[in-house]
């Protein structure tokens, strides 16, 4: 099998992938905030991750893929700026913290079992590893650190090459930053944030500098070291991480490690750091703050199959700007159900896992494909190439095509093609009075009674329902 060669943010460059401890790869991704539900831009992330750890487990590494859930620390602002996002959405709602955290944690997890996410090694909950918090920042207060009346500040200037993930630090530091009085640097950022005298949080605990809550660089630091060891494999997460977060991560990491420059990479606590590139909105419903924002949910209430946005994710290389558009995504829908047409007929067969030669081009494609930093629009194209095989045993084409679908997690052997209809949530007829009506149609036209045929066609279109006469890919209806 060949090489694995991946992206290395840290270095810009494509680098093969050597794991740390032999047959193993030990993955990090970054989580959500769970104080409002993920938009689908935010999910891309996962998807990029799942397919990530689907191709090591591919390539035969036993995989420990840790994900975080952060349901404290984390400001309005990415920096050092505004209010905890968790305490707002709690104030806002008049619920408990621990409530809003619950309820947006099983939201995510839901889109996650949509999309077919993988279920990682761990889901690390950060208020879960406070005390591991409250030891790692003592660790690396004495050398690395200052105190101000707002909290524990780590002072960016004592470890080498700060900032050369982002490859953005100017002489002024990072612009998104807001000034705080008494900070030594304005990169400066908060390892420990102080409650304010005459508040009270709902989440705040004592600590040698005062009482209050971890900033939120520090919890990725601690459980990525407590649960995979330092240095481990690859940390991955959005490009937006890649400015602020992540760097202010590593320089902990070094702090801790007591590691020099980041000329090594391991020295910033993973050999390998992982970016997915943005999901571009061109209506502006991206964003949170736009209030009716892109969800998942969205989505299949307007009656898509989730998995038909997992592959409209596939069709771009994850380093690149991927649009959205319910054309784009109608457009991926119509490319999942070709398969899924292609795939039935190996439902029932028994896989034989003799390799028929006539597979071996495609699969070489594939794998080439995806060992070359996960090019997943090749893959596909591989994948339907394979599909369309003819004149091959049924078993050995199911074996290929499990085989692919294991990295790319289409779930194309346990789809049917009602499964992939187009039902909006507030439809006016259910599946079977849209069946029965179409028996009925069926009927009338085989007794050339093209009268009551119209007739009914009519009532479905006025229903919403469209009927798709010679649909080449037998849908034959859908609702709009």
């Amino acid at each position: 099998m060949s090489d694995l060669r991946l992206f290395n943010s840290l270095t810009r460059q494509i680098e093969t992938f050597t794991p740390v401890h032999r047959g193993e790869a030990r993955v990090y991704t970054c989580g959500p905030t769970v104080y409002n539900y993920p938009h689908i831009g935010n999910m891309r992330a996962y998807v990029f991750a799942d397919v990530l750890g689907r191709t090591l487990s591919w390539q035969g590494y036993r995989l420990t893929h840790v994900i975080n859930i952060t349901d404290v620390g984390h400001l309005t602002d990415d920096a050092d700026a505004g209010e905890d996002k968790l305490e707002k959405a709690a104030a806002a709602n008049a619920q408990s913290i621990w409530d809003i955290a619950r309820h947006y944690t099983q939201a995510f997890w839901a889109d996650v079992k949509a999309l077919n996410i993988r279920q990682p090694a761990e889901w690390s909950v950060a208020t879960d590893y406070i005390g591991e918090m409250l030891d790692f920042a003592r660790s690396i207060a004495d050398k690395h650190c200052y105190q101000l009346d707002s909290g524990l500040y780590f002072d960016v200037s004592t470890v080498a090459d700060y900032g050369k993930l982002a490859r953005a630090v100017t002489e002024e530091g990072e612009g998104r930053i807001d000034a705080v009085e008494g900070k030594r640097n304005a990169a400066d950022f908060a390892i420990w944030r102080t409650t304010p005298p005459g508040e009270t949080r709902q989440m705040e605990w004592d600590s040698p500098w005062g009482r209050g809550a971890p900033g939120w660089h520090l919890e990725c630091s601690v459980m990525g070291g407590k649960l995979l060891g330092f240095p481990f494999d690859i940390h991955t997460g959005g490009i937006d991480h890649r400015e602020i977060h992540h760097p202010n991560e590593i320089a902990q990491n070094q702090a801790f490690c007591g590691c020099g420059g980041l000329d090594v990479p391991s020295h910033s606590g993973a050999n390998i750091w992982m970016h997915n590139n943005f999901l571009v909105d061109r209506t502006g419903k991206m964003s949170k703050s736009s209030g009716e924002f892109l969800r998942l949910q969205l989505l299949l209430d307007r009656g898509y199959h989730p998995l038909a946005y997992r592959l409209m994710c596939l069709q771009a290389h994850y380093r690149s700007e991927l649009e959205f558009s319910w054309e784009g995504l109608g457009a991926a829908l119509t490319r999942l159900k070709r398969m899924v047409l292609l795939a039935a007929p190996l439902h029932a067969a028994d896989k034989v896992d003799e390799m028929h030669p006539k597979f071996e081009p495609a699969l070489s494609k594939f794998e080439d494909a995806v060992t070359d930093d996960l090019n997943t629009p090749i893959a596909l194209t591989a994948l339907e190439e394979a599909l369309a095989m003819k004149k091959v045993d049924a078993g050995a084409k199911r074996a290929v095509i499990e085989k692919m679908d294991a990295v790319l997690g289409l779930g194309l052997l346990d789809l049917a093609r009602t499964d992939l209809r187009i039902r909006p949530k507030d439809a006016q007829l259910s599946e079977d009075e849209i069946e029965d009506a179409l028996t009925r149609r069926k009927a009338a036209r085989a007794e050339k009674d093209f009268a009551a045929s119209d007739a009914i066609r009519d009532e479905l279109t006025a229903k919403g329902v469209e009927v798709m006469d010679g649909d080449p890919l037998g849908w034959e209806w859908k609702l709009g």
